[in-house]
């Protein structure tokens, strides 16, 4: 997560609340996580971003079959619509001991800039160190939390340059993070939380059942290459 935050874009994303609570969240919205719940789908080609739609400053490209930041702050999503009951499985790593980026989940409409997934969404956090950062953030900017929202139950990243697989788990209201097979989040919808700090740490408050997800483009110093993005229907 950024370290400061554009208060004229905060308060774009405050008149934006009012709008959101006229479409429910994109409740209504088609799940577009639809198929076998026993495959996965992969959103990702390898080849290059179609599907995919930047926002924001900086951009990302595919290089060597990875997806690759640069610059930022900004926001690639998977155009293919909401998604709900499923779960999303990224194989990511960074260039550098440690990098910073993340996943935006529950987004409730369609990007069309930066920072509202930021105050909408939620984040699962890519940050193995945030006590590092300045100023200094505690475990819940953390690798694999829901960006300020939740405390880890493990920990369970792999260092710098390393693969590692996040899963993600959206059920209903209730979100649950694995890291390398490790259970690290499991969240519902109403759940204490703690309070906010930064203006940069997202607006507290209900996300939907379904949503657009996306991933971080943090900074040009915070460089996360993506291998793997996949996504299935849970099984009900």
């Amino acid at each position: 997560m950024r370290r400061y935050i554009n208060m004229a874009r905060l308060a774009g994303c405050l008149c934006l609340s009012a709008c959101l609570t006229g479409v429910s969240f994109a409740a209504d919205a088609r799940n577009a996580c639809i198929g076998n719940p026993s495959q996965w789908r992969q959103v990702f080609n390898g080849k290059d971003l179609t599907g995919w739609k930047h926002v924001g400053p900086g951009n990302m490209t595919v290089e060597d079959g990875v997806i690759q930041s640069h610059g930022g702050m900004g926001l690639l999503y998977w155009t293919g619509g909401p998604i709900g009951d499923c779960i999303v499985r990224v194989v990511y790593r960074m260039r550098d001991e440690n990098d910073n980026s993340g996943v935006f989940i529950r987004i409730p409409v369609e990007p069309r800039e930066e920072w509202m997934p930021v105050h909408y969404g939620y984040e699962v956090q890519i940050d193995n160190h945030p006590e590092r950062s300045t100023p200094p953030e505690d475990e819940a900017h953390s690798t694999g939390m829901l960006y300020s929202i939740t405390k880890p139950l493990a920990k369970a990243w792999k260092p710098g340059p390393e693969l590692n697989t996040m899963e993600i788990t959206l059920d209903g209201p209730r979100t649950i993070v694995t890291l390398n097979g490790v259970k690290v989040t499991d969240y519902k919808e109403g759940d204490p939380t703690p309070e906010r700090k930064f203006d940069f740490e997202p607006l507290r408050g209900p996300r939907p059942a379904l949503g657009y997800f996306g991933l971080q483009n943090h900074s040009g110093n915070d460089i996360v290459f993506f291998k793997e993005i996949a996504i299935k229907p849970l099984k009900k």
